[in-house]
């Protein structure tokens, strides 16, 4: 659990809760994710009125593509309140894509369990 302190952590430490304009805000929920190389990527959510905006887990896997990694080894999401907030299906399905790997990746899903991304996927759509 120690690596998920530091990883819950660096989540918590991007939030930071703002008005972008009166149709977008962003920072009310934070993901960090460590990569098989060891490092780690965080990212904010953006939200729009338009459903444009994407989650933090989306954002920080931007940022781990950017660096050259695809393969995660944990990862976390909280929210304004400092809570842990398991990833929506979407970023399930996002995360899984990037590398095959990533479906053994650990997942905080609250503020003591942890869960492997491909059992929180048992019905995955074939990608074959």
């Amino acid at each position: 659990m120690a690596h998920f302190d530091r990883l819950r952590e660096r989540a918590t430490d991007v939030l930071a809760p703002r008005q972008l304009s009166p149709s977008a805000s962003c920072g009310t929920v934070g993901a960090a994710l460590e990569t098989d190389q060891g490092e780690v990527f965080v990212g904010v959510c953006v939200d729009t009125a338009s459903s444009l905006g994407f989650c933090a887990e989306h954002a920080a896997a931007a940022a781990m593509l950017t660096r050259g990694q695809n393969v995660v080894v944990r990862m976390v999401a909280v929210g304004a309140d400092h809570k842990v907030l398991a990833p929506c299906g979407r970023c399930r399905e996002f995360i899984s894509q990037l590398s095959p790997r990533n479906l053994d990746a650990q997942v905080l899903v609250n503020q003591a369990e942890i869960v492997r991304l491909g059992d929180l996927m048992p019905y995955r759509w074939p990608v074959d």
